[in-house]
């Protein structure tokens, strides 16, 4: 049976393996994969399917896949979530919290609450994930 030939890349995969292999040769230990190439990997992946563009472009097929799903359900990365704050302070509780925001791409944002002013956590999330 006469199947592709799997030694043969695409030029638009060879493209995006090049972008990637430029970046890594000049990145600093530990940073992350900048958001354009992801956008890269995720249309490069629709078009060469998840398993064999992870491959070539040398990325997790999990994390791909994730970032992949994403798009397809429209998401804008901000979790639809109902969260209700109490701005009054109960008897003999304390009146602190910390509240974490963290995305995906292990940017995280830690806040320590402490007194009976209540911020518009919402906001301050969506603000979060959005990158503003």
């Amino acid at each position: 049976m006469a199947g592709r030939r799997h030694c043969e890349i695409p030029a638009a995969l060879t493209r995006g393996r090049d972008r990637f292999e430029g970046w890594r040769r000049t990145r600093q230990a530990g940073t992350r994969i900048p958001d354009g190439l992801w956008s890269l990997a995720v249309k490069l992946a629709d078009g060469h399917g998840l398993s064999r563009t992870a491959s070539v472009l040398g990325l997790d097929y999990y994390s791909l896949k994730k970032r992949v799903a994403a798009r397809k359900s429209g998401s804008t990365s901000v979790p639809s979530a109902f969260i209700e704050l109490s701005s009054l302070p109960s008897p003999g509780v304390s009146n602190e919290c910390v509240v974490e925001f963290a995305d995906g791409s292990g940017a995280s944002l830690r806040i320590h609450l402490s007194g009976c002013q209540t911020p518009d956590l919402v906001t301050l999330g969506r603000s979060f994930w959005s990158g503003e």
